[in-house]
């Protein structure tokens, strides 16, 4: 490459700001704290749209209803159907391009998604310094790309926001070179604030018709579910065996990535047979939190939805072999399911029953706070909770 398209930064020449890269609605919902705050204490810094999941219409409302700045920067998405490898190189491109324009001092990423990984590869390519909010996370899953993503991060990151003890001893066990921080989960704060909104802002139950703690919730998108026709086929059989059994409404918004392989595999008028299983369009961010919160139990393959489950104290059946999200299985608050209908009905019926008094592992709502603090400089008092 000739010297005058090398772009590297040196630390003489960047700004005092702090880069968000966001690109995924879960990952906009853990990094509204971290944005908030940064605001708060008057601190510098801009945030990165990389187009991951980007809509337009939807990607406007959903920074208006969590009462966020809208980004500086948007980037346009990687043609539909993208490679991995395509898709993440394309944000990749365009961060690249945004960092050596603005020059932020540090750049902070959160989660597994690609946009996460495009965000650190071109901060570190630059030599900008990467934070990696939600780090530590194992699965051991290596058909997960998720799974790749989270622990290339880890190792290119200077600063590593552990949400517990847990991943704090993941990242330890890997010899990561960054410095570790147990700062609790921005999944807390965030839900802290969130669900005060959805309150004011919401009326889905009245809409569905339906009463509090009277149906459950269905979510599943994951490739390694919907991709595979024997995972969809089983998942479809417990669904429907769930709905026979409990007798009461089953909420299924499906996923557009969901919808596209159920018409695919010819399995869309089966999962259409029971009337207690309602499939509906996804849900806005503010009606999915009032719907979740209210619900007796949700089943799905969500990492995300883990963990809002569990601090919401609401009983969470994993539709998958594995989780990295651990703490949800030592405190109770989640069960390893699997797609075989008589285990997801075991789980279901067993969940009807539980006791939902378990611990918060993830943390007291300070995350976000402990976070900025640290790109300032601060010293701060580590999450001891878990």
């Amino acid at each position: 490459m000739s010297n005058n398209k090398l772009k590297i930064l040196s630390k003489r020449n960047l700004t005092d700001e702090i880069c968000v890269i966001v690109g995924t609605r879960p990952g906009i919902i853990k990094m509204s704290p971290i944005i908030k705050e940064i605001e708060k204490q008057n601190i510098p810094g801009f945030t990165i749209h990389t187009g991951q999941h980007y809509s337009y219409e939807m990607d406007r409302k959903f920074f208006e209803d969590l009462e966020l700045s809208q980004p500086r920067h948007h980037l346009t998405s990687s043609p539909p159907g993208s490679l991995h490898g395509e898709q993440t190189a394309h944000m990749l491109k365009g961060i690249e391009a945004v960092l050596v324009q603005e020059k932020p001092k540090i750049v902070l990423v959160c989660g597994d998604a690609n946009t996460n990984l495009a965000g650190a590869l071109a901060a570190r390519k630059l030599q900008i310094e990467v934070g990696h909010v939600e780090s530590g996370l194992r699965s051991n899953d290596w058909r997960m790309p998720e799974e790749h993503n989270r622990i290339i991060i880890d190792h290119i990151s200077e600063y590593l926001f552990a949400p517990t003890k847990q991943t704090k001893d993941n990242l330890i066990q890997d010899n990561v070179k960054g410095s570790i921080y147990i700062t609790g989960n921005t999944i807390v704060d965030a839900l802290s604030e969130h669900i005060d909104l959805a309150r004011r802002k919401s009326n889905i139950l009245q809409e569905l018709n339906i009463q509090e703690n009277n149906y459950g919730v269905i979510t599943c998108h994951r490739e390694e579910n919907v991709d595979d026709l024997a995972n969809m086929n089983n998942i479809i059989e417990s669904l429907l065996l769930t709905a026979q059994d409990i007798k009461m409404p089953l909420i299924f918004p499906v996923h557009p990535r969901t919808k596209n392989r159920l018409q695919h595999f010819d399995l869309w008028l089966k999962i259409n047979s029971s009337p207690s299983l309602r499939l509906t369009d996804p849900f806005g961010y503010l009606d999915f939190l009032s719907l979740l919160n209210n619900a007796s139990f949700v089943m799905t393959d969500s990492g995300g939805i883990q963990e809002e489950s569990c601090v919401l104290k609401v009983p969470c059946i994993t539709l998958r072999e594995n989780t990295e999200r651990q703490e949800t299985i030592a405190v109770g608050s989640n069960i390893i399911a699997g797609t075989g209908s008589d285990h997801v009905l075991a789980a279901v019926q067993q969940s009807l029953s539980k006791k939902k008094d378990w611990l918060n592992p993830y943390g007291d709502g300070k995350a976000a706070k402990r976070i900025v603090d640290v790109c300032q400089g601060k010293k701060i008092d580590e999450w001891t909770g878990s």
